[in-house]
């Protein structure tokens, strides 16, 4: 490259290579910055509501029983639940205790399937399903402690119980007038116990919250009939992952 040209090259380097650092002072300046802190109010009110959307994966812990495959001449070989994915919808009312610490409480309403799949081998070999379809009213209780607020973010974990109830049970169904459609039938009130994490931003004029929890059932579900799809099992019991997505004024 001739010398002529390469001047300009070089005041643009030099140009480029001082202004570098002035470039991160500017950056920095702003990202430490004080943010203008939404809903300040919020922290020192005591009784909030809103409502929460929620996609639910529900499932079953299965529990056959310990001789399966000798009561069962060796022809029924598994047991397996198979999720699926739902909705949830709710309110939510959410009581201050202290600066950290909350109580909540989410009424909802949830929507779900869960199949299980009994694998028979023999002289024939063949899959059979059973599809258990459910519409839940949810009453859960939950402490919640909460971390110091960072602007407009928060982070928090909550841990408690609740009461279930299934409009969806067939509990009272007489089984002998389904034949070959006979379901698994389940009891319609269970107790679960939850815990879950999340994270909430506080926007200019409501709280928007992201929330992963676990429920747990602790009832065995399950209805005993004189059929190979119940007497194989020796106990059901209720697993459910919530994503909700909470919105609160």
């Amino acid at each position: 490259m001739p010398r002529k040209a390469l001047i300009p090259y070089m005041l643009y380097k030099r140009c480029l290579k001082g202004s570098l650092p002035l470039l991160f002072i500017f950056f920095m300046g702003n990202s430490t910055r004080a943010q203008v802190m939404n809903r300040p109010e919020y922290d020192h009110t005591y009784l909030h509501f809103g409502f929460i959307i929620g996609l639910n994966t529900s499932n079953f812990f299965v529990q056959p029983i310990s001789d399966l495959g000798s009561h069962f001449h060796d022809s029924l070989k598994s047991i397996v639940s198979n999720p699926t994915t739902d909705f949830n919808l709710g309110i939510v009312a959410e009581v201050k205790i202290g600066p950290y610490l909350k109580l909540r409480f989410v009424p909802d309403l949830a929507f779900a399937e869960r199949n299980l799949t009994y694998s028979f081998a023999g002289a024939d070999t063949f899959l059979a399903s059973k599809s258990i379809q459910s519409v839940f009213l949810d009453f859960p209780l939950d402490v919640k402690l909460v971390s110091k607020r960072l602007n407009n973010f928060q982070a928090y974990v909550l841990a408690g119980g609740k009461y279930i109830t299934d409009l969806a049970s067939q509990s009272n169904v007489d089984q002998a007038l389904a034949g070959p459609n006979a379901t698994v039938r389940l009891i319609r009130n269970d107790y679960a116990y939850e815990a879950g994490a999340g994270l909430q931003f506080f926007l200019p004029y409501f709280k928007f919250a992201i929330e992963l929890k676990l429920s747990m059932g602790i009832r065995n579900l399950l209805i005993r009939d004189n059929t190979v799809y119940t007497e194989s099992l020796e106990t059901l019991r209720s697993k459910v992952w919530l994503i909700s997505f909470c919105f609160e004024g």
